[in-house]
């Protein structure tokens, strides 16, 4: 790229290039190496409206860096997360792009979300429901569908003229959706939490046995949106226990309350291994990593050069 403009892909040439199996696809094959990337801690970094959150990670042919900014929602009228993502060539140092970070952010939550469901035996076409009714609650619904995990979903949230608003969405893209209430939860087959909460969000002696849980909504170790008495019966799942201990308000604030460690699993070990038994509830609690940015901005440049006939050479292989 040296010398040469670096391509800017606008939201919509971003979500063009990350179909949903794709998206699924990279991620399952990412979550088996993460061990391999180096991805630090993200750095959080104060500002007056917010806060920034600097991502990379760095795998031996790509390297990439999201910088986020999450708002404190104070102007209604602006998204509550603005981001970029720029990706190297890890060898070169040369950059190959830069994409829309916030389309990259939401397809690689939901479609981890997704992979994780799928992994921990969710049964396809299952009663959903979606706790929230933001873009991230759009996108679960969106993913779950694509994984063939989402048979009807209900949407609970605070407002009921949002969660219409969301279902009327996904109705449009052909999924079987309508506003919820929070009875919706007893029967749930999948319940996934895409919220700001800072405190459990619903009481989870609701949920039936067998229920597979996600919650992806705090990153910070005082929040959650899962209560203690979830992570005590169930099978948890988080992407890396260090990261999890550090920033999974749902684990830390768990752990300390029970006096032990709630963890059960990494996402990579079941990536070869067996789902835990059906019968028995199961959490995957997520709080992002710069190598599944990583990973599904790579699946995406591979998919360009394709799409504009450049040779292999021309790009990092995937």
């Amino acid at each position: 790229m040296t010398g040469a403009a670096v391509p800017s892909l606008d939201a919509a040439a971003t979500a063009e290039l990350l179909p949903w199996p794709a998206v699924l696809a990279d991620l399952e094959r990412a979550s088996g190496d993460a061990a391999t990337t180096t991805t630090p801690p993200r750095m959080a970094v104060p500002a007056p409206g917010g806060e920034f959150l600097v991502m990379p990670s760095v795998s031996d042919r790509w390297a990439g860096v999201k910088i986020s900014a999450v708002g404190d929602g104070h102007d209604p009228a602006l998204p509550r997360i603005q981001s970029t993502y720029t990706v190297f060539d890890a060898v070169t140092l040369t950059p190959q792009a830069h994409l829309d970070g916030a389309v990259l952010t939401l397809r690689r939550t939901a479609g981890l979300s997704a992979l994780a469901v799928r992994l921990l035996g969710a049964q396809s076409d299952g009663r959903v429901v979606v706790v929230g009714t933001g873009p991230q609650a759009v996108a679960h619904a969106e993913a779950l569908a694509a994984a063939g995990l989402l048979g009807r979903v209900r949407l609970i949230g605070r407002r009921p003229d949002a969660a219409a608003a969301a279902a009327e969405q996904l109705r449009d893209r052909g999924i079987a959706a309508a506003p919820g209430t929070p009875g919706d939860l007893a029967d749930a087959d999948v319940v996934a939490c895409c919220t700001s909460a800072r405190t459990p969000l619903f009481d989870s002696a609701v949920l039936r046995a067998g229920c597979r849980v996600v919650a992806i909504g705090s990153h910070r170790p005082a929040e959650r949106e899962l209560d203690t008495a979830l992570l005590d019966r169930a099978f948890v799942v988080v992407e890396d226990r260090a990261t999890a201990r550090r920033e999974a308000g749902d684990v830390v604030l768990a752990e300390t309350e029970l006096g032990r460690p709630v963890v059960d699993a990494e996402l990579a070990d079941l990536v070869d291994g067996p789902p835990p038994e059906p019968g028995r509830t199961a959490v995957f609690k997520s709080v992002g990593a710069g190598w599944q940015d990583l990973a599904v901005a790579a699946g995406l440049l591979a998919r360009r050069a394709d799409a504009t006939g450049h040779r292999a050479a021309d790009l990092p292989a995937h």
